[in-house]
């Protein structure tokens, strides 16, 4: 890839810094309206999305697409014995998050806009035998989540770097090839960026398919190179760039969800 033939310019906006699945969002980087999932549904109406799992109550909202893939995993534990995952909490906007912060206070959660839940990337995570750091539905997820996009967001070993305590339940959705690479080098999301922004360029191959990811600055507008022929990605990361993910395999639809 690179030569001129199989690649086209695009023009990205500031505002593509602040959309998609890779969003770096702690007490630094908060989240804005537009980086809000588009696709976010209350998951009690939505039978087809609640296979293989409870929810806690009837105001679980998800963003669509992430519950799709979570569904997926769920289904590959259950059949391997692990069936008791419940979700405890998914997408809260900004006045929900302002009522919990009032009510827990800040050594509990954070406030509206700084907590992933506001983005609609993030699930809570539980077990309906016991809690999470016990649970086999807690080690199933430790070890298979990143086979499906998903990240342990807030581990033990890195309470540092992300300035929240251990959370054996809080997963975050960044997608394939990006959780591959996360768990490989036993990064949080925080390395990972910083990772992207030195490599500039990385080829990775997962299951034997070849993923290219291409990390951009922006500027107000900035010209970008994406492929004419193969499946790509853009996303922001929440701080002063883009990040560009070439799926394997061609197919001549550029989708950019």
């Amino acid at each position: 890839s690179g030569t001129s033939e199989n690649t086209q310019e695009k023009t990205i906006t500031e505002e593509q810094v602040y959309q998609g699945n890779l969003l770096l969002i702690n007490s630094k980087y908060p989240v804005r309206q537009e980086s809000v999932k588009s696709d976010i549904v209350n998951l009690s109406k939505h039978d087809e999305l609640i296979n293989g799992y409870g929810l806690l109550d009837s105001n679980i909202y998800m963003s669509k697409e992430i519950a799709q893939k979570f569904s997926e995993m769920v289904n590959d534990a259950v059949k391997g014995g692990v069936s008791h995952f419940i979700i405890n909490s998914g997408y809260r906007d900004f006045d929900e998050q302002s009522v919990l912060y009032q009510e827990m206070g800040a050594e509990y959660a954070l406030p509206a806009g700084y907590s992933e839940h506001n983005s609609g990337l993030s699930l809570d995570v539980g077990s309906s035998l016991t809690k999470m750091e016990r649970a086999p539905e807690g080690k199933w997820i430790e070890e298979n989540d990143w086979k499906y996009g998903f990240i342990l967001r807030y581990p033990e070993d890195k309470t540092e770097l992300t300035g929240i305590q251990y959370e054996p339940w809080h997963i975050r959705y960044v997608g394939l090839p990006h959780s591959a690479i996360m768990k490989e080098k036993n990064f949080v999301l925080e390395e990972y960026m910083d990772y992207l922004k030195e490599e500039k360029t990385i080829s990775v191959s997962v299951n034997g398919e070849k993923y290219e990811i291409f990390y951009y600055p922006v500027t107000k507008n900035t010209t970008i190179h994406v492929p004419t022929n193969l499946r790509y990605e853009i996303s922001g990361n929440n701080i002063d760039g883009v990040i560009v993910t070439v799926f394997p395999g061609s197919t001549h639809t550029n989708s950019r969800r």
